[in-house]
């Protein structure tokens, strides 16, 4: 019996989600080839803070963008977050960090150096280099091929993994029911008050019904899970998790990306590991 396989209700907008039947070379791949690809470039920009790695590391990562199936507009969309979180930090460090150099800006309060400039500017890159592997494998990955992988090949207790599989898979829903209370409750009239603190009182009230759902939809999850009885003992999958010569490709394009960008920063003189 293998990993549950619900579908969200709602589709994944076109150019977001790579479909099978079309499926891009990196989503081919197995999933725990693709984390161990990410992983090795993460590793090489946790050790190290300076921007020569960190340009490098990203110039080569939205090289590889089109395997996964994603467009750059769509890379955008899923992750402006990381990008305005990157941006925050980058701007945070520039204020905090030692001044050295000429001085740049300075407004008073405000002073910025060649030296905080630059060390921020590391900050930020380094920042969206650390996410971006992330965002790609999640990109070209089922998630039910993610969890055949660590269950089968990582040896991953299975009762964990599928319960995580199965919140994943309920994220859509949870949104699809955000909107749907909401319509609700503008049809019944509930809130339609003016000015910004009836709409925030509206929106915890709207919140807190959606949390009751989703308390209700675990509850009912976990007594299924435990009548058809997971967790009790061996299981069989019906979609074994397989290596192929194109996992070896993708593990070993993750270290050559990894050394790749050391080595620039190594050859630029701007190698500062993180223990120096």
């Amino acid at each position: 019996m293998s990993a549950m396989t619900a579908a969200s209700p709602t589709a994944a907008r076109a150019g977001d989600q790579p479909r099978r039947g079309a499926a891009p070379l990196l989503a081919r791949a197995n999933p725990l080839a693709k984390l161990g690809a990410a992983f090795a470039l993460t590793a090489a920009m946790v050790l190290t803070v300076d921007w020569v790695s960190a340009t490098t590391a990203l110039v080569l990562e939205l090289a590889v963008l089109p395997l996964t199936g994603l467009t750059y507009a769509s890379l955008i969309r899923r992750g402006w977050p990381i990008l305005a979180a990157a941006v925050l930090g980058g701007w945070s460090t520039a204020l905090l960090a030692e001044h050295s150099g000429p001085t740049v800006l300075d407004l008073g309060v405000v002073r910025l150096s060649e030296g905080s400039v630059a060390a921020g500017t590391a900050i930020l890159l380094r920042g969206l280099a650390i996410a971006l592997p992330g965002v790609l494998v999640l990109a070209c990955t089922d998630p039910t091929d993610l969890a055949d992988g660590l269950a089968q090949r990582l040896k991953v207790p299975h009762r964990f993994v599928l319960g995580a599989l199965a919140a994943m898979r309920l994220v859509g829903l949870l949104a699809a029911e955000w909107r749907t209370l909401g319509m609700a409750r503008r049809a019944r009239g509930v809130g339609t008050h003016r000015g910004w603190w009836g709409r925030v009182g509206a929106q915890l009230g709207q919140g807190l019904a959606l949390l009751v759902q989703a308390i209700r939809r675990a509850t009912r999850l976990a007594v299924t899970m435990e009548a058809r009885g997971f967790g009790t003992g061996p299981r069989t999958w019906a979609r074994p998790s397989t290596f192929s010569g194109l996992d070896l490709w993708v593990g070993t394009a993750g270290v050559v990306l990894a050394a790749a960008a050391v080595g620039a920063a190594v050859a630029a003189g701007t190698w500062n590991p993180i223990w120096g």
